[in-house]
């Protein structure tokens, strides 16, 4: 793949990755990330990608809650009732993305690589907002397998969300089929 600044990651996230980015440009959809856990992760490794990068519009880093709110938008009471590794949040993550991007679809991943009081390690939050359609969310627990395999996990997670995404948009774009009498 790409040269890149950091050691390679695994080949099916690259993969997954190139793949993403070509169904984007290919649909002529421009992708954004809205980042917590995976601190940046995401919008380095869509653009890492040589003649697709294009298709990404732009990457928010939002680790604490003072970024996700100025930010993104998410509202402080979510923050504060809910807390920033929730359904609530990721979703307001996202969807703050798109608002205050140009992107299509934006994704967003916020969760506890390492365990602690009230945090269990590895669970991930994440959500894909598109415009004109309800945001979905998706929760994994990971579990204690370490900081590095959680935000790996995590990635492979939200490119398989961005590539759901596309192919239900090109599948409802494709005319509908007609039978012969």
């Amino acid at each position: 793949m790409a040269e890149a600044l950091a050691p390679p990651l695994p080949d099916d996230i690259d993969r997954l990755a190139a793949a993403v980015l070509q169904a984007a440009c290919a649909a002529e959809l421009r992708l954004a990330s809205a980042e917590s856990c995976t601190g940046g992760l995401l919008a380095s490794l869509l653009t890492d990608i040589p003649g697709k990068s294009h298709a990404f519009e732009r990457g928010f880093v939002t680790y604490t809650d003072e970024a996700k709110h100025e930010l993104l938008g998410v509202p402080k009471d979510i923050l504060q009732s809910a807390g920033a590794v929730s359904e609530p949040c990721a979703v307001a993550m996202a969807e703050g993305a798109l608002k205050h991007s140009h992107a299509d679809i934006a994704i967003s991943i916020t969760g506890f690589t390492e365990g602690g009081p009230g945090a269990p390690a590895g669970l991930v939050h994440l959500a894909c907002a598109r415009r004109g359609q309800a945001t979905r969310h998706r929760v994994e627990c990971f579990g204690d397998v370490g900081r590095a395999e959680v935000r790996l996990s995590a990635l492979r997670v939200a490119l398989t969300l961005f590539q759901d995404s596309l192919s239900a948009l090109a599948a409802a774009s494709r005319p509908a089929l007609r039978r012969s009498p």
